[in-house]
């Protein structure tokens, strides 16, 4: 029997930290890499560096996979087509994944499903935005705006204040449609996270709160602090029921607010691995990056309980100071138990260049040595 060959569109921290999890599964993994700097492409013995939008690229690069996945979303969907139309398995597949490309597209089917979503609708102008503000039951501003593709981490988003907010006009200028939603008023932000393989075979991540600044996810805390069971449990099956819908293969994130009346309200969906989950390196039984590859093999998925009662990751941003070896072997000497997980990426600053995780029975202890590690490598703390 020969092992198979996984190939991963995408050369960053998700690609570096998957082909970490496919090594004593046996499987040989290659990636499609922008440039050979990129973080995966730096530990990945089969690295093709090429254009993923050009489709060419892509069928080279399939030949002699047995499966294509990604660590983003940003492949064409009739790319993702045409390799399925060669006969290439693309897991998620373009139905599935175009949910996570195109917001409008995702906001229109979980709507059609009744799955609950902010209000929204597709916008043309800033005075369609003010229309859209005060029209039916809403609130008026102030109303979040999203180009439908190619935001990430707080990029193509913007908060808009008033109808005469200048910021108003800024999304239109993209070129593609501009989706308006609510500004949902929310206690927390959670993430459900769900794998599903070919066959259906499903399993659940516990709940997560996850903790944003400024648009880019710094703290996840597993589970969520003092979320009731019967509200964790349902949006577990959420997960597992739009997973099913959309028929996704592979990690599903579902990115969700909690709201200040209870409800709990889909915000944004990603198929591949997803930051909220990294704790489950060293938190859990099976991680994330290893039941993904297990999804899209189609092998039996692994068991998704959390080690520990309490598991947080702090994401480790770059400072000012473009060399953290120092700060990283202060951390590893001053707290032993702490997980340290760098990308190789060069430090920039507020560029995500690792993560660190801790894990224990007492949770104001976990986060005070996350947050502590993480500050000390950044260099905003010294001590």
């Amino acid at each position: 029997m020969t092992f198979p060959v996984v190939g991963m569109v995408g050369g960053g921290q998700l690609a570096r930290m998957t082909h970490e999890a496919g090594i004593p599964l046996g499987i040989h993994f290659k990636i499609l890499s922008d440039t050979p700097q990129d973080a995966a492409a730096k530990v990945v013995r089969e690295v093709v560096v090429g254009d993923y939008r050009d489709l060419e690229t892509l069928r080279a690069f399939a030949q002699g996979c047995d499966v294509i996945t990604f660590d983003h979303e940003h492949v064409p969907t009739e790319h993702l087509r045409a390799l399925e139309a060669d006969g290439i398995p693309v897991r998620p597949g373009p139905d599935a994944l175009v949910h996570a490309q195109d917001k409008g597209v995702m906001r229109a089917r979980l709507s059609a499903l009744g799955i609950p979503c902010p209000r929204h609708r597709i916008v043309t102008d800033p005075a369609d935005v003010a229309r859209f503000a005060h029209e039916g039951d809403g609130g008026g501003f102030p109303v979040v705006l999203k180009t439908v593709r190619g935001g990430y981490d707080g990029k193509g988003v913007w908060v808009i204040d008033s109808a005469d907010d200048p910021a108003a006009a800024e999304p239109f200028r993209a070129g593609v449609p501009v989706l308006a939603e609510e500004k949902v008023d929310y206690t927390r932000e959670l993430a459900a996270n769900v794998v599903r393989s070919p066959h259906g075979q499903a399993v659940a991540y516990p709940v997560v709160e996850s903790i944003q600044v400024r648009g880019v996810c710094d703290t996840v805390i597993a589970p969520a602090p003092g979320l009731p069971d019967e509200r964790g449990a349902a949006a577990q099956q959420l997960a597992l029921r739009i997973a099913a819908e959309l028929d996704v293969t592979g990690h599903l994130a579902v990115e969700l607010f909690e709201t200040t009346d209870g409800r709990v309200l889909v915000n944004e969906l990603a198929m591949r691995p997803h930051n909220s989950r990294h704790w489950t390196q060293d938190g859990a039984v099976t991680s994330q990056f290893a039941n993904h590859l297990r999804a899209v093999l189609d092998l039996p998925l692994g068991d998704p309980r959390p080690r520990a009662p309490w598991t947080v990751m702090v994401n480790v941003l770059g400072g000012d100071y473009p060399d953290m070896y120092p700060a990283y072997l202060h951390c590893m000497a001053r707290d032993p138990g702490l997980k340290i997980h760098m990308y190789g990426k060069d430090v920039k600053p507020g560029r995500k260049v690792g993560h660190v995780t801790t894990f224990g029975d007492d949770l104001a202890e976990a986060r005070e040595r996350a947050r502590h590690a993480a500050d000390y490598l950044r260099g905003t703390i010294d001590e």
